[in-house]
């Protein structure tokens, strides 16, 4: 049998606030709250969900891990002035302004990037 990735889970100052900034800007729900957790994801039934935990001291570093994001229908442009209007950040990691990415960061500074359209995994 092999294991399946059940939730990714993000450390964070408080926990509520960015559990309700990463729902509106995936349109998920807050499925279970709790002192020390507060879980999302676009279902209870969905496979997969994001966890955050909280942590006392502020992020200090480039994530070593990030969400790749696909944009709606309308574009990455419009997804970004979306996610911008919801509390994130435009942010510069090295960008060459030739990517077909943007590079944003949460309210509490983990970089992550929204893509141009895709439909597929491989680039």
């Amino acid at each position: 049998m092999t294991v399946s990735l059940h939730h990714i889970v993000v450390d964070a100052r408080d926990i509520a606030s960015q559990a309700r900034f990463w729902s509106r800007v995936l349109d998920w729900e807050i499925l279970s709250e709790r002192e020390r957790e507060v879980v999302i994801g676009p279902s209870e039934n969905a496979p997969v969900g994001i966890c955050f935990m909280p942590v006392t001291d502020s992020k200090a570093n480039k994530n070593r891990l990030h969400l790749d994001l696909a944009p709606g229908p309308d574009g990455r442009d419009a997804e970004v002035d979306r996610i911008v209007a919801l509390g994130a950040r435009r942010v510069e990691i090295g960008q060459t302004g030739e990517e077909s990415w943007t590079v944003l960061a949460d309210p509490e500074g983990n970089e992550f990037c929204i893509l141009r359209p895709k439909t597929t995994l491989i680039t």
